[in-house]
């Protein structure tokens, strides 16, 4: 390091300190990185790699990024899981003596971005933190999203499995952790969660956020936010007055979803593109506020256990689905609320421009009106909202006096403030005003009494002001009259003693009048900085009454009625998918009744493949969601239960990351539900024990319908292809066989999407192999092999089972009988298919091993 020179050297120092983030350092006008960041941002970012010549035998890598369009840049990296850290000069280069002064001014990682540009409007940025306390086994989750100063604090007194599934719930980007956490938890966090760790050791309290701890009484939570919030101000290093006081989330106060459930449910995304469109939210988002929507998220990812809660945003749902032209107003109104949470957020950050505070005072100007409109409604929940709504006018009467309606981006340039906000200012503006009027009048003076009609005075930034004629005119000009300045190509430029003079007082007034308006701009900011906390109550209220009118606009667009919650039975009727329905789009979605109580809570769904199965319990699981969120339901009448936990087990995927078969995924998650649920649980088990053997995946089925009933008896939906299992409703008090009926119609399948009680005849397998257009000679050989089979007795397939692990495809002669030769080509057939398991081939792999074998036959 000594043989560098001094500013490489300021530079490796610093970047010691930072070895985990790029550094951007500032030289000028642009971020500079050097060595392997140079080296890897050129790649990532595609820019040009360089190199400096530091007087040593190798030159060193270099690339930068210009600082006005450095915002682009970082954004790339954070969105590619890299963290920034932004040093800046921090003294006067004129002042300086050796080497300027630099520093980070702030880390940037992708848990703690706080630039609109960088951030999904309708979506929080998480960054969690998690502590693990030895005493008693027990973990904290923080979450805290910087950009709107909220925090919540999660105590998870279970085993890491909990832990993981409640961080996969709610797509954390980083997370931050103690260096002496367990290496096994650590492995686990990078194995099944993709996060950027980071690390806090500092859980002493900080004074200057005193007033935000004064509600946490539990040594553990004061420690766990304590991490937060230290890790916030070491990477930040700045003002942080927005943030709010932690909310404790007890988990025995929401509906739990593990991330199994909220996977298959498609709550907030799709399965397979991982979109918006199809999942709930694409259907239930109707608010017209980033703050709503992202709200609307957040009561989605926890639907509530308390019946009064329920029941008060159902009554405002209710006022709202009956007020029609109320409703259309409010919405109006709430689209001229622009994001007061993040308003809020960078006024505290420091990073608010004029542009924010003219959206900010045209939020607060909304507050009246949507006063006014609340006032109509009788409703006492919508009155105790429209109490708390309070307008801040001494708020809007500062920003409607100080900035002007229309402000630049920058406020470092002027033409900010308003004239007559500040005396001086307007001294300034009207010198700087007047000088510029007696430029014109000079210029207008000097072409009279030359007579050169082309004359000119003009302005730049290293000459100042000047005079300029054309070297054709200079003949022209009176002898003595101006001193020369420059000599361009086609022209001369001039000054005068006059026009020098004025050039000072112009240019002081520009200069002094800059700087004016950007400290009253500082000091508009600092006063906001002090009703903060009025800004975030309004934003709270706004995001609540956006949601509540989403959910009355869905209802009444869909048809959705309002719920009813009715001890422990669970009836609905004429219940629809609320999303399919709004894929279908053509009103052609069949309904179904559910019923559930003590006497009956399993149900026994069998049908073909495609009819319906999956969707019936899905749809089931979506309404009680929809209710206990304060929604009404697409139904035709629902009278629900509460329901603490939702247990799925939907679809079929491996987990190749951990190195897990779809059947090993298949019983992981069944035996989540099985070892979780309580008899206010919902379990929803989808053909469980497909991917074995067929009786080892029937006896699976068999046992884990037989232990939901004797010891958890949890309200639960099973579907299945073994029709054997049928008969537990005879054997079984609480269940109950119902069927999704399909009809054979000149010799095809019709799909009635009708769920009925009994149970299903076949499962029409080769029917929708036909649907799928395999070859016919496929479906001819398969029907043929299905004859052989439908007519052995169940109790002579046992008997060949016991000396193979798969069903035999030929019948063998009974032993009093002669058997009948085989040819070598025949033998080789049978040696294959015994050999074969074909539950754990893919549907195309068996199709083609028994297309092989059948030319094999038939030569």
């Amino acid at each position: 390091m000594s043989n560098e020179t001094p500013m490489m050297q300021q530079y490796l120092r610093i970047k010691a300190e930072h070895q985990d983030a790029f550094l951007f350092f500032r030289l000028g006008d642009f971020y500079e990185m050097f060595y392997e960041d140079a080296i890897k941002a050129a790649q990532e970012l595609e820019i040009t790699l360089t190199k400096r010549d530091s007087g040593q035998k190798e030159p060193i890598p270099m690339c930068g990024v210009p600082y006005h369009a450095a915002e682009g840049y970082i954004k790339t990296l954070v969105d590619k899981g890299y963290k920034v850290a932004i040093c800046e000069q921090v003294e006067d280069p004129k002042k300086a003596k050796g080497v300027v002064k630099r520093e980070v001014v702030q880390l940037i990682t992708p848990g703690t971005v706080m630039e609109s540009s960088m951030l999904h409007e309708k979506e929080s940025n998480y960054i969690a933190s998690l502590s693990f306390f030895d005493d008693d086994e027990s973990f904290i989750i923080v979450y805290h999203e910087l950009s709107t100063g909220e925090s919540q604090l999660v105590l998870i007194e279970e085993d890491f499995s909990a832990v993981i599934h409640e961080l996969a719930n709610q797509h954390i980007k980083e997370i931050v952790i103690a260096s002496t956490l367990q290496e096994r938890y650590i492995h686990e966090l990078k194995s099944k969660l993709q996060l950027v760790l980071s690390y806090e050791d500092e859980v002493n309290f900080i004074g200057e956020f005193r007033h935000l701890y004064e509600d946490l009484q539990d040594e553990r939570f004061l420690q766990a936010f304590s991490r937060m919030l230290n890790y916030i101000e070491h990477t930040q290093k700045r003002s942080l007055h927005h943030l709010q006081k932690p909310v404790i989330v007890r988990m025995n106060q929401y509906l739990s979803l593990d991330m199994y459930s909220k996977r298959n449910l498609e709550l907030t995304e799709t399965m397979m593109k991982k979109a918006k469109y199809g999942s709930l939210l694409w259907v239930l988002d109707q608010t017209v506020t980033a703050m709503g929507a992202r709200t609307l998220k957040k009561w989605l990812e926890r639907p509530l256990l308390n019946k009064t809660a329920i029941h008060h945003r159902l009554e405002i749902v209710s006022a709202f689905q009956t007020s029609f032209m109320e409703r259309e107003q409010l919405r109006t109104a709430l689209k001229s609320v622009y994001d007061l949470e993040r308003l809020a957020g960078r006024i505290s950050f420091g990073n608010v421009n004029a542009r924010d505070l003219i959206q900010l005072k045209e939020s607060l100007q909304s507050i009246p009106e949507i006063k006014a409109i609340l006032q109509t409604f009788s409703c006492p929940e919508i009155k105790e909202l429209n109490t708390k709504l309070k307008y801040p006018d001494s708020l809007v009467h500062l920003l409607e006096s100080s900035i002007v309606d229309d402000p630049p981006i920058s406020i470092k340039e002027g033409n900010v403030i308003k004239d007559g906000f500040n005396e001086q200012l307007d001294e300034y503006r009207h010198a700087l005003r007047n000088g510029k009027e007696w430029i014109l009048q000079l210029e207008q003076q000097e072409k009279e009494e030359t007579k050169i009609k082309s004359l000119k005075i003009g302005y730049n930034r290293v000459f100042g002001y000047y005079i300029e004629i054309t070297h054709a005119n200079k003949h022209l000009i009176p002898e003595g009259r101006y001193e020369r300045k420059q000599t361009l190509t086609n022209a001369e430029r001039y000054i005068t003693p006059e026009l020098k003079e004025k050039e000072a007082l112009i240019l002081e007034a520009q200069e002094k009048s800059v700087d004016l308006e950007y400290d009253l701009f500082v000091k508009i900011r600092e006063k906001l900085k002090e009703e903060i906390q009025e800004i975030q109550q309004l934003a709270n209220i706004v995001s609540q009454l956006d949601v509540l009118q989403s959910f009355s606009e869905v209802s009444e667009r869909n048809n959705y009625k309002r719920p009813s919650f009715d001890g422990k039975e669970l009836k609905i009727k004429n219940g629809r998918h609320p999303v399919i329905e709004k894929v279908m789009e053509d009103g052609s979605y069949v309904p179904n009744d559910i019923y559930l109580n003590d006497e009956k809570f399993i149900l026994l769904i069998t049908g073909p493949n495609m009819a319906g199965k999956s969707t019936y319990m899905r749809q089931l699981a979506l309404t009680i969601i929809m209710g206990q969120i304060g929604c009404f339901v697409p139904a035709e009448d629902a009278k629900l239960m509460m329901f603490d936990q939702i247990f799925t087990r939907i679809g079929a995927a491996d987990d190749l990351v951990s190195g897990q078969s779809t059947f090993m995924v298949e019983m992981l998650e069944a035996n989540h539900a099985l070892t979780n649920a309580t008899e206010n649980s919902l379990i929803l088990l989808d053909e469980i024990g497909r991917g074995t053997s067929t009786y080892d995946g029937m006896a699976l089925a068999h046992a884990i319908v037989e232990y939901i009933h004797q010891h958890i008896k949890a309200k639960t939906l099973f579907s299945t292809h073994y029709h054997e299992l049928t008969d537990l409703e005879d054997e079984l008090d609480h269940v109950k066989n119902i069927y999704v009926r399909a009809e054979e119609y000149e010799n095809r399948i019709v799909f009635l999407h009708k769920v009925e009680e009994g149970r299903a005849n076949e499962s029409y397998g080769i029917h929708v192999a036909k649907l799928a257009n395999m070859p016919e000679s496929v479906i001819d050989r398969a029907t043929v092999f299905l004859e052989q089979l439908e007519n052995k007795s169940t109790d002579r397939l046992l008997e060949e089972s016991s000396s193979q692990t798969q069903l035999s495809f030929f019948q063998e002669e009974q032993p009093q009988k002669k058997k009948q030769t085989c040819n070598k080509s025949e033998k080789d057939v049978i040696s294959a298919l015994q050999a074969i398991n074909l539950l754990d081939m893919t549907p195309l792999e068996a199709m083609n091993t028994l297309y092989d074998l059948h030319k094999k036959v038939t030569k």
